[in-house]
């Protein structure tokens, strides 16, 4: 086919998730789009790819994403007629010792609380579905009897013919040079054939994603790392139904090929392939077959499947596959260009996402709004930092090397680090601080006691560090904690029309004398929750917005994104112009009087209010507002005064005992008072009335602002889904949230976040329970509760206020 002049949507890429996202986009969305391929459709990772399918995730919609997959598999030949080779053997996922065994017992429950039918098996019956299997070393196995596999080529072939007969153009042997940028925005996309005009890109290009990427000035965080695994001859005695085989205790996986196996694997050391441009020729090419590095698979392998020692290996796959620095895939639209949308980096899993993801990328270009809380894959959870092609490689290489790695909660990676510190690093490490990273920034976690060495160490378990976070919560609850949050993430709007601007993109009202805070969310079009931050009006033209240091791109993107046209307004990143420290207790207002003259009384400074006072000669933005459920301020300082204010607090409140606090013991005072996390209690999945946050809604206000009209038609409905608090007694529980909810017997919902309130001495969960009918507060109280935790259930009381107050730090029923 000849290139044509112009197109709605270009999509880049002929491999898998291009071929789907085009399928998509004409069979849903009637688009005219045009697909370009630089070699042939599935030349570049898709054609060596292993085609094993699963499905489970941690994240409800990624999972809802993968099960589309096998719904699109199971029916696309009778669409097409062209076969795409799924096979539903299911999968076995084995485990060798306890902790795995309890990681396995909390997935089942997962997948029972996502709606999926895994299934707990003893070796004895693992032995029964897999007879060639040596099982004398197993604890039992899991088994999800939906999850397959396909063949990757025949599925991309397929879905570019379904793309074909919907009306989408393919143009193979092309390749793009560039883009012709307007305002920011790509309106011709340059190739070896010509020009194309357009009004949106899709970057599908696989291991090419980045540079192409970078033709627009977007980056896409990707490494290519080479992926080996075998094709042996005919096994003897091997069933052509057999289940595909997840080993991670070995490091393994098996699928059954034509009488034989595919046998691969995740190795700790692995090896990457470039870091600099992948060559446009590299076309159903292979590295050299490597068995020198191979071997430790192979070994595991005729550990597990004896009678692989006698039989022969037809081919070895020697190929690179693109992976990310956090394991996720690459969804959505860039933050530097506004019409560029990525789906790119899928980590060995891209035929078990290709067709989901396909599915909602293609929804996401149409609509400028992922459909879905994809928050998990978004490009924007990305940041600068992400530019440092050696920095991608580090953490890549240890995310691949984790890949079947036990998963332990609250475990942290330790490449490329410290790589952001705030200016009281040296000091809270003298502290005894344990440090985690997020978003690059090193950020204290706990404070070891003297005598405790500062390390985590990891369990299924209670974990090291769970006592001395409940000396950390009980201080702030008793007396006053400093935290430091400097790495929060800080914007200024400023112009005359900043106030404008702001009531059309937040839920709340804003537009408040200066000096006030709004605690808001911001909402897409169907009213779901895109952020949940702080504004504070500094004057009349300026407002100062603060949110969570993981979301600093995405929510400044989101803010970017909806200024309406022709207001005068500028919008700046300022993170690293403020540290923040966070002073919470009863006895901080003692503290904060001891090194200021300001008038810090309720009366003379009152909650929700913002002030600029000094302290140790410091201009210092004061916030009156908490996250702990104690009396507190946050205090935004100049980032180079920051140890300076520090050091005056720290002396100031020496007589009433501070201490430093990290932010485990944050999670648990939270947990307590009842507040929302984003990204786990309130997503875009989730409404304001859904998640109890209806006050902090301008709906009694005649100002339009984004997802009104969603709001506006569904708050005389009855709610499906609320949000509600439950404990759990039993102290030998652990919490870490997507354990099933039960009302009377029967599943209603399950967890988004969990952990221990040290206050109330209890474990503290939070989650919503769903009802087709209608749920109201008469509902819910009148259930009687269960939680299940790692497949066994425990008795639960469910709550629908703030589990603490202050007055009497009491359990509210």
């Amino acid at each position: 086919m000849t290139l044509p002049s112009h197109a709605e949507i270009v999509v880049i890429g002929g491999g898998i998730i291009g071929c789907s996202t085009a399928y998509h986009l004409a069979r849903d969305h009637k688009a005219d789009v045009v697909l370009l391929e630089q070699g042939t459709l599935t030349s570049g990772s898709t054609w060596h790819a292993a085609g094993l399918v699963g499905q489970l995730r941690s994240s409800a919609s990624i999972t809802r994403v993968l099960k589309y997959s096998v719904d699109l598999y199971k029916g696309l030949e009778a669409e097409t007629g062209l076969a795409t080779g799924w096979k539903m053997t299911g999968c076995l996922r084995l485990a060798t010792n306890a902790d795995r065994w309890t990681e396995f017992r909390r997935l089942a429950t997962t997948a029972k609380s996502f709606g999926m039918d895994m299934h707990l098996l003893t070796p004895r019956e693992v032995k029964a579905m897999w007879p060639l299997m040596e099982v004398d070393d197993l604890v039992g196995a899991s088994w999800l009897p939906t999850d397959g596999q396909a063949s990757p080529s025949d599925i991309t072939q397929s879905l570019a013919k379904g793309a074909r007969m919907h009306g989408a153009r393919i143009v193979e042997n092309v390749r793009v040079t560039g883009f012709e940028m307007e305002d920011g925005r790509i309106v011709r996309v340059r190739t070896t054939l010509g020009d194309i005009a357009c009004e949106k890109v899709v970057n599908c290009a696989g291991q090419w994603a980045r540079q192409v990427g970078a033709m627009a000035g977007i980056n896409v965080p990707l490494q290519p790392v080479k992926h080996q695994y075998i094709v042996t001859e005919k096994v003897p005695g091997l069933s052509t139904d057999a289940p595909t085989i997840r080993d991670p205790d070995r490091r393994t996986y098996f699928k059954e090929e034509v009488g034989g196996l595919v046998m691969g694997g995740y190795e700790p050391n692995p090896q990457p392939w470039t870091t600099g441009d992948v060559p446009d020729d590299w076309a159903f090419r292979l590295f050299d077959d490597d068995f020198d590095h191979f071997e430790q698979h192979m070994v595991e392998a005729i550990a597990r499947i004896p009678a692989l020692e006698k039989v022969g290996v037809k081919q070895m796959i020697n190929g690179p596959e693109s992976f990310t620095p956090d394991g996720n895939f690459i969804l959505g639209v860039a933050p530097e260009c506004r019409n560029m949308f990525v789906g790119a980096g899928f980590n060995a899993f891209g035929i078990a996402s290709g067709g989901g993801a396909g599915w909602v990328l293609a929804q996401w270009v149409v609509d400028g709004e992922a459909p879905l809380d994809l928050w998990v894959v978004d490009i924007r959870r990305f940041s600068a930092m992400h530019r440092d092609r050696q920095w991608v490689l580090d953490r890549t290489l240890e995310a691949y090397g984790k890949h079947y790695t036990i998963a332990f909660p609250h475990e942290e990676y330790e490449s490329g680090r410290p790589r952001l510190v705030s200016p009281l690093y040296e000091r809270l490490k003298a502290h005894g601080a344990v440090f985690g990273s997020k978003l690059g920034w090193e950020r204290p976690n706990w404070f070891a006691p003297d005598g405790t060495e500062p390390k985590d160490v990891y369990s299924m378990g209670r974990q090291n560090w769970f006592s001395a976070v409940g000396e950390e919560h009980r201080h702030v609850r008793e007396a006053v904690g400093i935290f430091d949050q400097s790495s929060f993430a800080k914007y200024e709007m400023a112009g005359p029309d900043a106030g404008k601007a702001l009531d059309w993109i937040c839920a709340n009202d804003v537009a408040k004398p200066a000096g006030r805070l709004s605690y808001t969310q911001l909402l897409n079009s169907r009213g779901g929750i895109e952020a949940d931050l702080t504004v504070a009006r500094l004057s009349d033209d300026r407002f100062y917005v603060v949110t969570g240091t993981g979301f600093r791109t995405h929510d400044l993107g989101w803010i970017a994104d909806h200024v309406p046209a022709g207001l005068d307004v500028t919008l700046t990143d300022v993170t690293e112009e403020f540290g923040t420290l966070s002073l919470m207790g009863p006895k901080a207002r003692d503290v904060l009087a001891a090194v200021t003259e300001a008038d810090v009384s309720n009366a003379g400074f009152p909650f929700g209010h913002a002030r600029e006072i000094a302290i140790a000669g410091e201009r210092v933005r004061a916030l009156r507002v908490t996250y702990v459920g104690e009396l507190g301020w946050e205090l935004h300082v100049p980032i180079g005064a920051t140890g300076v204010v520090f050091d005056a607090l720290m002396a100031a409140g020496a007589p009433l005992g501070i201490r430093p606090v990290g932010y485990r013991a944050l999670e648990s005072l939270r947990l307590e008072k009842g507040y929302r996390a984003w990204g786990s209690d309130i997503t875009p999945n989730d409404t304001p009335f859904e998640a109890g946050l209806g006050w902090a809604v301008k709906l009694r206000k005649d100002t339009d602002f984004l997802g009104r009209s969603a709001l506006k038609g569904a708050k005389d409905e009855p709610r499906r889904k609320a949000f509600a608090g439950f404990t759990v007694d039993d102290p030998e529980i652990v919490l870490v949230g997507r354990e099933t909810i039960l009302r009377d017997g029967e599943p209603v919902g399950y967890l988004t976040s969990g952990g221990y309130g040290y206050t109330l001495a209890k474990n503290i969960g939070y989650g919503y329970v769903r009802r087709a009918e209608g749920i109201d507060d008469a509902f819910l109280r009148s259930g009687r509760y269960e939680l299940v935790v790692a497949m066994e259930r425990t008795p639960a009381t469910i709550h629908l206020e703030p589990l603490y107050d202050p007055a009497g730090a009491r359990v509210k029923g």
